[in-house]
């Protein structure tokens, strides 16, 4: 599966941007979606997926501020993130899991300035 991410940029704490990562194969084909996030020095950590059945889960540091969705005929995913924070600052890493494989999309910088 290839995935194709953008969206990335720059804002100030409080601004909200939207991230977007567009599938090479059905939506049908694919078991979870969703956002991983790796900071300088920091591992990478699991920002939000959303499943099969439309089920998403988040990091507790981005419930009620990120938000993920997906659009099944444009194969797409996104995720919406509101009230951005410095700590945000990071890669973002687009995920896919399709056919017992993993599939990871090219980063996208978010930096949020405070």
């Amino acid at each position: 599966v290839q995935l194709q991410a953008s969206g990335g940029g720059l804002v100030q704490a409080g601004g909200s941007l939207r991230l977007s990562c567009a599938a090479s194969v059905s939506f049908f084909s694919i078991n979870a979606m969703g956002w991983y996030r790796q900071a300088p020095g920091k591992e990478r950590e699991l920002v939000a997926l959303i499943g099969s059945a439309g089920r998403a889960t988040y990091a507790d540091s981005v419930k009620g501020r990120f938000t993920i969705s997906r659009d099944i005929a444009e194969q797409t995913q996104h995720l919406q993130m509101n009230n951005l924070r410095p700590e945000d600052t990071a890669v973002y890493y687009c995920y896919c899991s399709a056919n017992l494989k993993s599939s990871w999309g090219q980063g996208t910088q978010v930096t949020v300035s405070s």
